[in-house]
C-alpha cells in the first residue's frame, strides 16, 4: 500500500469509528435497567446487590457466587460419604463443611462491632474450635451426622454475615488491621478470604467426592 492509498485508508477508518462512536454512545436506558436488575438478582453477576452499598455488595454477590459452587458437589451426599476418610490423616467432606462455617464465625467476631457471637456458650466454643482445627478433633467430633447438619450450619452463619454487612458502608471495608497475624489487613481482605477460603476447600471436597467409591 502507498503512502496516499494509506493516508485515505486511515482516514476512512478514522471516520468510521468516529461515526460509530456517535451511534453507540446515547443512552439507553431500557438496557440500563435490565443490567441494573440482572446485577440485584443474577447468581452469576458480580456488582453491586440491593440493601448494601456499591462495594459491600460486590463483596457479597462473590460470597454468594462462591457458597453456590461449593455447595454442587456435596449435594444429596449420604452421611457415609460426608464421613469418609481418605486416610488415617485426612479430613472428611463433612468436617470441612463445618470447618468453613467456624472460619466465618472468626472473622464475625473479628471485623463486627464489638464480640458478635453466632453461638454462644462453652459447649458450642469446642465445637467450633474442633471444627476450626480440624485433624484429630475434627475426625472426632464431625461424624454421624446428615448432610441437613452441615447445611444448616452454613445457611444460619451466612444469614447473620449479610445482616451485619448490611450495616456497614464502603469506608468500613477500607479500615485497616494493623496487628492481623502481623500483617496489616483491612476488612475487604478479611471477607474476601471468607469467599476464597470456600474456593480453596471447594477443591479439597470435589478430591474427596472423586475417591469415595475408588477403595471399597
Amino acid at each position: 500500500m502507498n503512502k496516499d492509498n494509506r493516508r485515505n485508508f486511515i482516514k476512512k477508518t478514522a471516520a468510521l469509528s468516529l461515526a460509530t462512536g456517535i451511534m453507540t454512545s446515547s443512552p439507553k436506558p431500557v438496557q440500563s435497567n435490565y443490567i441494573l436488575n440482572q446485577q440485584v438478582n443474577g447468581i452469576n453477576i458480580v456488582g453491586p446487590k440491593a440493601g448494601y452499598t456499591p462495594e459491600i455488595g460486590t463483596l457479597v454477590s462473590m460470597m454468594n457466587w462462591m457458597r453456590n459452587t461449593m455447595l454442587r458437589p456435596v449435594h444429596g451426599m449420604s452421611q457415609k460419604d460426608l464421613d469418609y476418610l481418605h486416610d488415617a490423616k485426612s479430613n472428611s467432606i463433612g468436617a470441612m463443611l463445618m470447618h468453613l462455617v467456624a472460619t466465618e464465625r472468626f472473622y464475625q467476631e473479628n471485623t463486627f462491632e464489638g464480640s458478635v457471637h453466632f453461638e454462644p456458650g462453652g459447649d458450642n466454643d469446642e465445637l467450633y474450635r474442633a471444627a476450626s482445627n480440624l485433624g484429630d478433633a475434627g475426625r472426632a467430633t464431625f461424624k454421624g451426622k446428615e448432610l441437613d447438619y452441615y447445611l444448616d450450619k452454613l445457611e444460619a452463619c451466612r444469614e447473620f454475615s449479610l445482616k451485619e454487612l448490611a450495616k456497614y458502608d464502603d469506608g468500613w471495608l477500607e479500615v485497616v488491621d494493623t496487628q492481623f497475624w502481623g500483617s496489616p489487613t483491612n476488612n475487604y481482605c478479611k471477607w474476601f478470604h471468607v469467599a476464597e477460603h470456600e474456593s480453596n476447600h471447594n477443591g479439597q471436597i470435589k478430591y474427596l467426592k472423586s475417591r469415595l467409591h475408588t477403595n471399597g
